[in-house]
């Protein structure tokens, strides 16, 4: 049968979609819950079906109700993926098995196609405890080894792979997530006041989104906001993660030398923050603060240009390919320049007016229903 042919042949592909099911989705939850919503009428058009195993009773609306798709609930304590996962797809086999933001069964021999988010692990093994390393290490080699095809979020990711896990570069296929649906840039003065004063924002700030974690180069970035002496408060948005302490110990400290001087700014821990309020939160923000030590892809930067603001980023690891032209780059490493870079974005409102007509533009490369097509392709190649 040719490859053309086989395209259109129906098929039965089975997705974990537990991940999809957290209520408070970050990067790789939020991938597998956008993805597979888009996934669901492209399957459909095509005439193939799907088969969603979940972890947990998924709430009625999560997707929408289709006669090709099957959802499959089982609940289980423990080694939910190896034990119960693996023995139904022993059970019944799909054509192709899809992880999208976690890992194939150990016990599953058929044909899996697995996505890679991220190898920071890897450059950076600190950020991490000595168990999460090596899972991570284990479940990179796995799903590299195990898959027909895999999935890369950025060529960046792809040319870690490869080099890192001797992945043959034909096997590694790239596929750009999409930006969050809806965020758009909003002016209203009263929906900004409000999500400011919800999360105890004083305007006009400067805004970090994203886990609390030290990949996210934190410590660095409020040295560097000291540094700078400007007056806007540095917003510090998200929910506190892995070896999250340092950095919640560099905010105080600094904080309080901040209240010293007459003219500074402030720092705020906003927390998590709801997902209706990201575009109002983005939108409100004189700039993202994003100097990332490593990023598999980096969605607060595309979700910041979607909203119409500027973004300075580190100039490493997939930012500058997932920013464009559309964002002002500073070493990662460098506080100096970071600081330097917060001057700018600050001052010069005619280089911001430039970096939120450029990021408008950036953003438009990025679809979840063009990242749903190439990854429906890449399923039904899996399957020859």
């Amino acid at each position: 049968m040719s490859k053309q042919r086989s395209r259109h042949a129906a098929r039965l592909f089975g997705i974990d979609a537990s991940r999809a099911v957290v209520g408070w989705r970050t990067g790789t939850e939020g991938y597998a819950f956008h993805l597979i919503r888009e996934l669901i009428p492209l399957a459909e058009a095509r005439g193939h079906r799907l088969r969603l195993y979940f972890n947990q009773a998924p709430p009625a609306d999560l997707f929408a109700e289709a006669a090709h798709v099957e959802t499959v609930v089982i609940p289980f304590p423990r080694l939910w993926t190896h034990a119960r996962l693996g023995w139904e797809l022993r059970r019944r086999p799909p054509d192709v098995f899809f992880t999208p933001a976690h890992v194939v069964p150990l016990t599953f021999k058929g044909r899996a196609v697995a996505t890679v988010h991220d190898l920071g692990f890897r450059y950076f093994p600190e950020a991490h405890t000595r168990l999460q390393r090596g899972y991570l290490h284990w479940s990179t080699q796995h799903n590299a080894r195990r898959s027909v095809l895999v999935l890369a979020d950025s060529n960046a990711t792809k040319t870690d792979l490869s080099r890192l896990y001797d992945v043959e570069p034909g096997k590694i296929v790239v596929v750009y997530p999409g930006v969050e649906p809806g965020l758009a840039p909003l002016h209203d003065p009263d929906v900004l006041a409000g999500v400011q004063g919800k999360y105890g924002i004083v305007a006009p700030y400067l805004l970090y989104l994203g886990t609390l974690q030290p990949r996210k180069n934190l410590q660095r970035l409020v040295e560097a906001y000291v540094k700078s002496g400007v007056s806007q408060q540095l917003v510090l948005a998200g929910k506190a993660g892995w070896l999250s302490e340092p950095i919640l110990q560099t905010v105080s400290n600094q904080a309080t030398q901040i209240a010293l001087g007459p003219d500074s700014g402030s720092i705020r821990l906003t927390g998590y923050v709801d997902a209706e309020d990201k575009a109002a939160l983005l939108s409100g923000a004189t700039a993202l603060l994003y100097p990332s030590l490593y990023e598999g892809f980096g969605f607060p930067i595309l979700e910041a240009q979607a909203c119409g603001t500027p973004v300075l980023c580190a100039d490493n690891s997939s930012q500058p390919e997932v920013a464009g032209e559309a964002a002002l780059l500073a070493p990662a490493g460098d506080t100096q320049q970071i600081a330097v870079g917060i001057v700018r974005l600050v001052q010069d409102t005619s280089l911001r007016a430039k970096l939120v007509q450029d990021g408008l533009a950036n953003v438009r490369r990025f679809s979840w229903q063009r990242a749903a097509e190439e990854v429906m392709g890449v399923l039904e190649d899996a399957c020859e």
